[in-house]
């Protein structure tokens, strides 16, 4: 299997989406509903863009698609529901680190406020 390192720096949908699974299984219009409202809408994945990154999580190991699924009368048959994997908790926290470490030098070359 890859080295977590080795998929940074992530794509930012990419990112978002790990964010949106990071504490529950979610369907991609559940993704997208997360992602608006974790960036105060800033940010508004497309159903494209979503699936797009979806596949390409799907190929790299990140994420799966589950076959848990909520209460009938909570569910739609045709949604497909996404979990996040080891290796994508992995993966996100490596890239968390890299951007955090990115903002420490953009402070220190005084690009961004705070402290160094």
């Amino acid at each position: 299997m890859n080295k977590p390192d080795s998929l940074l720096p992530l794509q930012p949908a990419t990112f978002h989406i790990l964010m949106a699974l990071a504490y529950e299984d979610r369907h991609g219009y559940a993704i997208i509903q997360d992602v608006a409202a974790r960036t105060a809408g800033e940010i508004k994945l497309s159903a494209g863009t979503l699936y797009r990154s979806v596949q390409r999580m799907l190929e790299q190991g990140l994420i799966v698609e589950t076959r848990e699924r909520p209460a009938p009368e909570h569910d739609d048959e045709r949604r497909r529901y996404y979990r996040i994997t080891p290796f994508g908790e992995e993966v996100a926290r490596a890239e968390a680190k890299r951007l955090a470490q990115l903002v420490k030098m953009a402070r220190a070359s005084g690009f961004a406020a705070g402290k160094a």
